[in-house]
């Protein structure tokens, strides 16, 4: 049911401009990005959507290459790998400084404190290295994109996907450091990156 709801709206996306954005200013390709992440970044009603609002442009444009190259699969949802295989470099770009240049959101959902706190001892154990804060100088220059602030959901599937082979990592380290979490470590840093406010 939700494939086939989001397959529909990428469909009409892809034949129609959205009617909320003024098509004078906007492509038909953030048209499409905006079906999903929304016009202000925040994947509203897509739990594993990422929020991709004030995300450096970088990591926006590092996360479409991996979609078209297949260093990213689409296994649960389709539809991203289809939306963004036809896009060209031009397009690429556009639709990384235009989600960029915006505010970054909070996902706003509960977290549990005990666990976030247990993840904020991890993050800085394995993760601070690579992946910043969304507000900090250095997550532009960062290997890895800011997690904090991502959903539950999201994040749970991210995890996952490294873990199965569905993404491929940036770096061997990434995948030494994986292999050293547990489920329970997964699940500590999760409620941490849910717990960052900007």
């Amino acid at each position: 049911m939700y494939l086939s709801r989001l397959s529909l709206s990428i469909l009409a996306a892809l034949l129609f401009v959205s009617n909320d954005i003024d098509a004078q200013e906007t492509s038909a390709v953030l048209g499409i990005c905006v079906v999903c992440h929304g016009e202000d970044g925040s994947g509203a009603g897509f739990d594993d959507v990422p929020i991709i609002a004030g995300m450096p442009a970088p990591h926006i444009e590092e996360a479409i290459y991996s979609y078209q190259d297949g260093a990213r699969r689409c296994i649960e949802v389709p539809a991203m790998c289809e939306a963004v295989f036809p896009l060209t470099d031009e397009e690429v770009g556009e639709a990384a400084d235009y989600f960029s240049a915006m505010k970054r959101v909070s996902s706003g959902e509960p977290y549990n404190d005990r666990l976030a706190m247990q993840g904020r001892r991890l993050h800085r154990e394995h993760c601070i290295r690579c992946h910043a804060r969304p507000d900090e100088d250095r997550a532009e220059d960062a290997l890895g994109i800011p997690l904090h602030g991502q959903r539950s959901v999201y994040l749970r599937y991210a995890f996952i996907s490294y873990l199965n082979g569905d993404r491929n990592t940036l770096i061997p380290q990434m995948a030494e450091k994986l292999a050293l979490l547990t489920a329970d470590d997964i699940e500590a840093l999760i409620n941490f990156y849910s717990s960052y406010k900007p």
